[in-house]
């Protein structure tokens, strides 16, 4: 049995948006759907038998609600429910192992304040092993296509771009794969972004070359980046393939590539830092202010 999209819901705005996103997820990938729900958890004894039977009221509601949701955007989708007991981090991390994706809320102030993550989303992507996707209050699905001819909201037009953050120093299949598959599923073209930062004079050793110019820098990342993603181009040959290298700070390089995508994808390694798993300050930086839904992708 194929893995389900997995939608986390709280009743929240940014939740139901979620879980209308995941149902279109789902349907792209032809996959089923399921909305889990996180009860309040609390070791106090104390809060007996009513106070259970309260929550699971309470979790209904909310699942019912998002359910009805989701059936009015994406009639077609098959939709299952699942109450979880909390904590709530650890909840979703038992999820996402069993998710083809999962797909999180995520607390949208504007386009120049950015999200608002908060500590449970900003846990589940620090620790997760299957990709998690953020989105935005009041994403919608025309939001991911591009504007009819008169420039009004459509969704019968194609899609926006989807656009793939890479780090040549550790390009990792499993990221391009995910970019590659999203875009293939929306016969979107892809756009390839590499930020690179000439090198300080301080930090070139014996025999390094340290008079090539920025051109020249450039041409070599753009030769490098080309070379990684050839092998996905045979692999698919149906996707339009932009590439970019662009000099600056990956994580301002990588926001404005965003602006006006469809998704953005990003890796995440997963490894133990001195204070425990986190996020490194490029994904940080994404998942923090750019617009569109953010893709996260786990790897070694």
């Amino acid at each position: 049995m194929l893995a389900p999209v997995i939608a986390g819901v709280d009743g929240s705005a940014e939740s139901l948006a979620a879980a209308a996103w995941a149902a279109r997820e789902a349907e792209r990938r032809d996959r089923a759907l399921r909305l889990v729900h996180v009860r309040n958890w609390s070791p106090r004894s104390a809060e007996g038998e009513y106070a259970g039977a309260v929550q699971r009221s309470q979790a209904r509601r909310v699942l019912r609600q998002a359910e009805e949701h989701v059936r009015e955007a994406c009639p077609g989708v098959r939709v299952h429910d699942e109450q979880m007991e909390g904590p709530a981090t650890q909840a979703l991390l038992r999820a996402a192992e069993r998710a083809d994706v999962l797909v999180l809320g995520s607390r949208g102030l504007s386009g120049l304040a950015g999200f608002l993550v908060g500590s449970v989303a900003l846990g589940v992507v620090a620790r997760a092993t299957r990709p998690v996707v953020l989105v935005r209050a009041g994403e919608e699905a025309a939001d991911e296509h591009l504007p009819a001819e008169d420039g009004s909201a459509s969704t019968r037009t194609g899609y926006r771009d989807v656009v793939l953050g890479i780090d040549l120093d550790e390009a990792c299949d499993e990221v391009i794969e995910f970019a590659f598959e999203a875009a293939r599923l929306r016969a979107a073209r892809l756009r390839v972004v590499h930020a690179w930062q000439a090198p300080s004079p301080l930090g070139l050793g014996p025999g390094e070359i340290g008079l090539m110019n920025d051109p020249q820098r450039a041409e070599e990342w753009q030769g490098f980046l080309s070379a990684v993603l050839q092998v996905w181009r045979d692999k698919y040959p149906e996707i339009v393939v932009a590439e970019t290298v662009a000099e600056g700070r990956a994580r301002s390089v990588l926001v404005r590539a965003a602006t006006g995508a469809s998704l953005l994808v990003v890796g995440h390694r997963i490894a133990e830092g001195p204070l425990g798993p986190h996020t490194g300050p490029v994904t940080h930086a994404a998942i923090h202010h750019v617009g569109c839904p953010v893709a996260v992708v786990p790897h070694e």
